[in-house]
């Protein structure tokens, strides 16, 4: 198993620091992870919220791989419905060049209505904005010369220049809830992203194997939430505001899209200490090293993972402190998968 860490630069107004010095200590962060030992660094990527949620991955992705040597960067996941096709392109092979080909392409839809809203776009034309953007982005990347006519762009006979290092070009996975979204990956042959709710790998491994595809040749994401501290106690309090915070942002948007089975029943936590005795107590991975330990055990004997995206910079949260929850990982958790 990999593991890697999610950085999505929020900055909530309760625990709001100048944004210059935070972003600073987030990329120190995440040279940090790599000098512990995190194999990935994921990009996540929202828009117009009140906490600064990251709306410029690719920016991001710049940052640190001028800044890093091995961690591998990926965007976890680039909305594709909200960007020009040649501007992914052309930024994405940016990033792939800069970071001498150490970038995964996660891809998705987008739910958030506030999202679709703010960009005038329709949701009922996310699926087809999504096929079709991703489709000319991978022309880009495989063809001296591209003329497109679609839908949504119109290109004529138009060159990415320069490509990217790695050919024929980067790792391309999916985010993906709901069945539909979770078969297609399989058959077109892309890597798996998963969040929250039911669990997408048997019907993706499934698939891949209905469609005469080894799985072992495939690779699954597994994001989890994750803290640890000297004592259960002490990383519960120290992370259960911030946590909430995390967990609300998504409340209104995953139960008004209904994207996955168990949606409908999402946001059952009203208050940040009700976490540790809620159902969440089961999916979140808090604790002293040896609970955690425990969460991560049970974890992989139930779910189907290759690559764990640990989220440990909760919003708002002190970085000092997620930096200390990183090397508990690194030492305690990490050596029980070598």
């Amino acid at each position: 198993m990999k593991f890697g860490i999610c950085a999505d630069f929020r900055n909530p107004k309760k625990w709001y620091r100048p944004a210059p010095s935070l972003y600073n200590s987030l990329i120190d962060q995440i040279v940090l992870a790599e000098k512990l030992g995190f194999e990935n660094c994921w990009l996540t990527e929202h828009h117009f919220t009140e906490d600064g949620y990251n709306p410029s991955l690719l920016a991001a992705a710049s940052a640190i791989a001028s800044r890093t040597e091995t961690i591998r960067i990926g965007s976890f996941i680039l909305l594709l419905p909200f960007i020009s096709p040649l501007r992914a392109a052309e930024d994405i092979s940016f990033v792939d060049i800069l970071s001498n080909g150490r970038f995964d392409f996660g891809v998705g839809q987008g739910y958030s209505f506030h999202e679709f809203n703010g960009f005038c776009i329709s949701r009922t034309e996310r699926g087809a904005r999504y096929r079709e953007n991703l489709n000319v982005i991978k022309r880009l990347f495989t063809e001296s010369s591209v003329t497109h006519e679609g839908k949504f762009s119109n290109f004529k006979e138009v060159r990415l220049s320069p490509k990217p290092v790695q050919k024929p070009h980067p790792p391309i996975w999916v985010g993906a809830r709901g069945p539909k979204a979770i078969q297609r990956a399989a058959e077109d042959g892309y890597n798996l992203i998963a969040t929250f709710g039911k669990d997408p790998a048997p019907l993706y491994v499934e698939t891949l194997k209905k469609c005469g595809r080894d799985p072992k040749d495939f690779r699954i994401g597994q994001l989890r939430m994750v803290y640890l501290a000297d004592d259960e106690d002490q990383a519960w309090n120290e992370v259960q505001e911030h946590l909430f915070h995390a967990i609300d942002f998504y409340t209104d948007i995953v139960t008004d899209a209904l994207d996955a089975e168990g949606d409908e029943n999402y946001g059952v936590v009203k208050k940040p200490e009700e976490i540790r005795y809620s159902p969440l107590k089961d999916v979140v991975m808090v604790g002293s090293p040896s609970v955690v330990q425990k969460k991560m055990q049970h974890f992989v004997d139930n779910f189907d993972c290759t690559d764990l995206v640990a989220y440990m910079q909760f919003p708002g949260l002190d970085v000092a402190k997620a930096n200390y929850s990183m090397e508990l990982f690194s030492k305690h958790i990490m050596p029980m998968f070598e």
